[in-house]
């Protein structure tokens, strides 16, 4: 399913140029369009930018009222918007402040960017915000309704499906939405939008440079399957990037997404047990589970393995003969990366810091291949139950003496950023251990490059992640997962392959 075979690409400027445009420049070898937020960064003169972008160049003055920052009068948004109209390509109006006879009739019909962004809206509501912009001639209409809760994102794809037309982009904003930028030109969307920077121009909006290397963007392959990994936070990880590449490799008509929810359960009904994604022509393939979702989908899986039974808790859901199967591949990953870098667990004096569902898995991944496994957490009461439930020994964070072990697994939250404080001090390591860190990013954390430096051996969490993925997508897709391209694509050494 996809109407076109490629998007066009917008880039969002949402902070002030450097003072050659060196970026810009970068910008056009890649986006197709530049839209320039004149509500972030002031009036930009366009032959500056002209000089430096090849493509179209899209004026907004976003108002508060739909998001952006401008707060000036009406007057005062005329005033700038027909100064700029002139110099620019195409001009964003808003539909509920900008549509005055005066305006029109300064930009021509081909310069109309006619948008609304507001709140949440069935796709009735929609239908009518839509047919309030096309009683004004455009080259463009935007419909973007921001989703807070799951099953609100459904709408503008709905309203896309229904509609079929070229000239209307309809997404949902907010970082429920965030897979429905994705989903959208498969829906005839002609554009994307995305940040030319890291500072995104509204929430949920990625940047242009990773609708290229996560999503494959500005191409359109055909879509027949939709995967996706469901957490809360889920918008940085790295799944989609590997998941993605894969299926470009192998040509699987699939695309693999993440879905940000707070509430698993909402996202349940109105996403998986609906027939909301069907009627868009779209399969739900499998689900990876991440934090802190893990054990709340063992307990809506109609069966599950009994590794996951034992842990009460799944990082992996596919559907098979109507009923949605629990798998846990964390342990394999923890086990597998470590064997990988020729460490082998059984023998091994290993603590497991953390107790949730990754924690868990990692701790009777280690204990089943012949560790001495024992969980370490600050909260005693969640700690003592985890062990006793795996059968294994426990002890509080606050008594943990490193000297008893050789082999670290920290699986808590901490340590995405650089000033998160570590439960797990490097200083006061063993000479000779191994670290684990379950935590990862698009470098290595800072745990894995203190360890690093006083000579551990560190393992990195996308090691951990690649190795996990190996099992997780043969089950979602049957196929086989390439390690080597795998590892390339999320900047890992090839020797950590072997």
């Amino acid at each position: 399913m996809s109407l076109v075979d490629r998007a066009i690409l917008v880039a969002s400027l949402t902070e002030p140029p450097s003072e050659d445009g060196g970026e810009i420049s970068e910008l056009g070898r890649t986006a197709d369009w530049l839209e320039v937020r004149a509500d972030l960064v002031g009036d930009l003169d366009p032959d500056w930018l002209r000089d430096r972008f090849p493509g179209k160049l899209v004026y907004t003055l976003r108002s508060r009222a739909e998001w952006g920052a401008f707060e000036g009068s009406r007057d005062k948004r005329r005033r700038r918007i027909l100064e700029q109209a002139p110099r620019y390509d195409m001009i964003d109006l808003e539909g509920d402040r900008d549509l005055t006879t005066e305006t029109l009739a300064e930009i021509g019909v081909e310069k109309r960017l006619l948008s609304w962004h507001g709140p949440a809206a069935d796709v009735r509501g929609l239908e009518a915000r839509l047919g309030n912009l096309t009683s004004t001639p455009a080259a463009l209409y935007k419909v973007v309704p921001r989703a807070a809760n799951a099953g609100e994102e459904l709408a503008p794809l709905q309203l896309l499906a229904a509609r079929r037309r070229r000239d209307v982009v309809a997404f949902a904003g907010g970082e429920p939405g965030f897979w429905t930028r994705l989903v959208a030109p498969r829906l005839g969307a002609p554009v994307v939008y995305g940040s030319a920077s890291e500072r995104a121009a509204a929430p949920g909006q990625p940047s242009i440079a990773r609708l290229i290397l996560d999503y494959g963007l500005p191409n359109l392959p055909r879509l027949q399957w939709l995967f996706g990994v469901v957490g809360h936070p889920v918008l940085a990880s790295l799944s989609p990037r590997l998941h993605n590449a894969v299926y470009r490799a192998l040509e699987l008509p699939a695309l693999f997404v993440p879905f940000e929810t707070a509430e698993f359960g909402d996202f349940w009904l109105e996403i998986v047990e609906s027939d909301a994604l069907a009627e868009l022509g779209i399969q739900l393939g499998g689900l990876a589970i991440t934090t802190p979702h893990k054990e709340v989908a063992f307990a809506v899986a109609g069966a599950a393995s009994p590794l996951a039974t034992r842990l009460e808790a799944v990082n992996t859901l596919t559907p098979r003969d109507g009923v949605w199967e629990g798998e846990s591949t964390d342990a394999e990953g923890v086990v597998e990366a470590l064997k990988a870098r020729g460490v082998e667990p059984r023998g091994r004096r290993a603590v497991v810091l953390g107790c949730g569902g990754a924690g868990r898995a990692a701790a009777l991944g280690l204990s089943l291949a012949g560790a001495r496994t024992t969980i370490a957490n600050r909260g005693p009461e969640r700690g003592l139950a985890a062990a006793k439930a795996l059968g294994l020994p426990f002890v509080a964070l606050a008594k943990l003496d490193p000297a008893e072990f050789d082999l670290f697994v920290h699986a808590t939250p901490l340590g995405r950023r650089v000033a998160d404080e570590l439960p797990l001090p490097v200083t006061r390591l063993p000479a000779g251990c191994v670290v684990v860190d379950l935590v990862y990013g698009s470098a290595p954390t800072r745990l894995v490059t203190e360890s690093t430096r006083r000579g551990l051996v560190a393992i990195d969490g996308r090691e951990v992640l690649l190795r996990q993925a190996v099992p997780q997508f043969r089950a979602m897709t049957g196929r086989t997962l390439p390690l080597g391209l795998g590892a390339r694509v999320l900047g890992l050494e090839l020797e950590s392959t072997r």
